[in-house]
Order: C-alpha cells, then structure tokens, then sequence
C-alpha cells in the first residue's frame, strides 16, 4: 500500500517507513555504547541472580494514534470506525486493533493524559527520549544513555544501551537521537540493524588466532607508549572502543535469535517487528540495562485507519508475546518496559481519512517493575480534544520510568567535577503510577 503525505517537514525529506530511522547511524558503526565486555558467560549469570533492573522501551515512530490505540472513543465524530474492546483488566477498553495486547493489559498501566505542546517529529523525539525542552545548542543524554549510566552492573559483559531497529533507508543525516551528551560516548547506543549482530563483530577468515593476538599485542603496546605523552578523553574512548570490539567477538552469540527455539520464532512470526521482540526478550534474558525496539511508520496524514490497520496488526501479537514471555519467564519483576510515540495523532480527522500531528492530549503504555499494574491514568474528554484530569508530559515520564527502575531522578550525576541533574528539575514522577 502506498501512501500520500502533506506532512511538509524536514524531516520526512530524509526518512520514509521508519522516518527519523537515521537514529544512531554512527552508534551502528562503532562500539562507543558498550559497557565493560568480558568473555565469560557466568559474569552473565551472577548478574541475573543478582536481579539488577532493566528498561525496555518500544517506541513508535510517526506519532501513534492514541485513538487507535490506548484511548478509544467510539461513536464520537472523532472517533473512527474501530470499536473499543474489554481488556484484562476489568473496566479498561483499548482499541480492538490490540486484540492480543488487551490479554496483557493486567500486566501493563496506560498514562492517557499527555499534553506534550508539541507537533514536530523531531523534537518530539527528543524530548519524550530525554524528559527535557529541546534548546538549540543543548544536548541532553537520552534516556538510554542515562539508563546505561545509572543501570549498568560492575563488569557487566555485554553493551548497556542496544537499540533494535530496521536499516536506515538514507544515511545522508547522522543521528541526533541516542546520543549520551556529557555522560561520555560509552553510553551511546551500540545499533542493531534488522535484527542481526552489530556489524564488524568477526574476525576475518584469513586473519589466524593468532596473528590477531600479535597483532593486538603491538597495538597496546603503541597504545601505551602514546598514553604515555598525549593521553587525552579521545584518545582514552577510541582505547575502550576498540577494546569493546575486541571482546565482543567473544558474546556475538547473544544476538543471534536462530539460537531461541523453532516455536518461539514461529510464536513471533516471521515480520521484522516479530523478529525485533524476539532479540529484545532474548536481550533482556541476558540483562541488557536498556533495549530500544523501534516501529514505525505511524505517521498517518492520509488513511489513518488503513494503515494503522496494517502497522497495529504487526505490532500487536509480537509485543503481547514479549510481554507475556517476561512475566511468565519472571523478568517483568525486573524489567519496565514503555510504549511511547512522539506524540499522538488529531482527533479531527482530516479530508484524506487522516489524522495529523497532535501533541495536545495523548497517551503511552508502561509497565512491569516498579510500575503499579492494570492502573490507568488521567483522562481526555468525550471526543479526545483535550486532557480533564491529571495532565502530565515528557518531564514526568522520564521522572517515572527512571523512578520505577530504582533511580533518583531528582538527583545529579557528577562528570568532571560538575553537577547534572539527572532528570529536569522542574518536573516530577507521576507518583500513583508507581508501585
């Protein structure tokens, strides 16, 4: 199917199914994201048994109709066509484009009073990704990176920050997206592209064991003499980087999702989106701090209800399957996971059967560790027009899913001597979300 657009900023110059998917194109390239890399798969297993948390982030690039979605409001003139189905937990709709999700529903809690101010894909991004304004100049870690910082255990073996996405379609605009600002670049993400390891994780087939380690053996010992007079942050993270990359080699079978077992693949289906959950659950089981899939496109100016038809029926299954593994395998008690968008799409549905950019009332879905369950809150009125209870926006998401991991938000990291709160001051966690 295709689809015709009059969204006219820059950005869709750039990106098409999965606009903004430039995300992390240098990350994807280099290791910089990577947390301290061993080669012992037990250092994994003291660190499960250990139960340290983790953050699971979907995002849904485009802007996903909350009306389609989390807030439905039928027989509305903004309503659509879609009815609003019960849920597993009694009393709360979503809409019936979630059949398998609404299952799952009594493991998750929806927040449907977000008023963002917002109505740009790009900034929208970044502000649901960092809790802050975006001010030119001013770049604030995202909430990977601070996730990765704060999260990440001693001698942890594998990348802190991993995000899973399909490959970009145009390369001609580097990210802007997943960077770590002042927290340094070992916490920028390390990109997945198309569910497969990162690229330059094998050692090449007429490179010998043991040509490699002499060859590694001169190369710190240049290192070291070089140190030795210019030792500088730069050159101490093309240092780590390289060491990462070396010791990666050694856990490239942590991303290889052929290894889960043949009805699980089949459980998850065969669609790109199916194949990302899989490697985030498998990612998870591993203890990754923090794991961004991303989907798109929702951004759904003509035939909204067609095409979130087609994205949601890939979405849906996937994610209840994601969901259900992580409670029933026991990981939800360690892990948060978020369903958010950059913002949300108009209730007025427009002269092509779409609907637009629509930061005035919207909603995201959270859930697992630290989060109260089958909870919902806020509130829009009838028709989805405006928020009537409990407005929040991106500040205090960021201040909750970070609370809800066991971080103090309101507190500050310290990086060379100076002091960066950790989450915008000025904001606050939505305090009966949490558990």
């Amino acid at each position: 199917m295709t689809r015709e657009r009059t969204c006219n900023q820059q950005e869709h110059f750039h990106n098409r199914r999965g606009f903004l998917e430039n995300m992390s194109v240098a990350a994807g390239s280099t290791v910089l994201g990577m947390g301290s890399l061993l080669t012992s798969s037990s250092t994994i297993a003291a660190q499960l048994k250990n139960g340290h948390k983790r953050v699971l982030n979907i995002f849904l690039h485009g802007g996903v109709s909350q009306l389609e979605t989390w807030d439905p409001k039928p027989n509305t003139d903004t309503g659509g066509p879609f009815r609003a189905i019960a849920t597993s937990v009694p009393g709360v709709h979503i809409s019936e484009l979630l059949p398998f999700t609404a299952k799952q529903m009594h493991h998750l809690s929806l927040v449907r009073s977000l008023d963002t101010k917002n109505a740009d894909h790009g900034r929208g991004v970044v502000e649901m990704t960092t809790g802050r304004k975006e001010n030119p100049g001013v770049d604030y870690p995202h909430l990977g990176a601070v996730a990765a910082k704060a999260l990440i255990p001693h001698d942890f073996p594998l990348p802190a920050h991993i995000l899973v996405r399909s490959s970009p379609g145009m390369r001609n605009v580097e990210s802007e997206f997943h960077k770590a600002a002042y927290l340094g670049p070992k916490f920028a993400s390390v990109a997945m592209y198309d569910g497969k390891p990162p690229p330059f994780t094998e050692r090449p087939a007429d490179l010998s064991g043991s040509a490699d380690e002499r060859r590694n053996h001169m190369r710190m010992r240049l290192n070291d003499r070089f140190a030795g007079r210019r030792k500088t942050a730069d050159t101490d993270a093309y240092h780590f980087s390289y060491d990462q990359a070396r010791d990666l080699l050694q856990q490239r079978q942590v991303f290889d999702i052929t290894r889960e077992s043949i009805a699980d693949q089949q459980r998850y289906g065969t669609s790109e989106f199916g194949k990302h959950c899989l490697l985030a659950r498998r990612l998870i089981e591993f203890g990754v701090p923090y794991v961004q899939v991303n989907h798109a496109d929702y951004d759904s100016h003509h035939e909204n209800f067609d095409f979130h038809i087609e994205q949601l029926g890939e979405f849906d299954q996937p994610f209840a399957s994601l969901i259900s593994d992580l409670a029933e395998r026991g990981l939800l008690d360690q892990t948060l996971v978020c369903v958010m968008s950059e913002f949300g799409r108009t209730p007025k549905i427009n002269k092509t059967y779409g609907r637009d950019h629509w930061g005035t009332a919207w909603s995201v879905a959270m859930g697992g560790v630290g989060i109260q369950s089958g909870g919902v809150i806020g509130k829009t009125n009838e028709n989805g027009t405006q928020v009537i209870d409990r407005e929040v926006d991106h500040g205090h998401i960021f201040h909750t899913l970070l609370q809800a991991v066991g971080v103090q938000s309101t507190a500050d990291f310290e990086i060379g001597g100076r002091k960066f709160p950790i989450a915008d001051p000025a904001k606050s966690a939505i305090k009966e979300l949490l558990a």
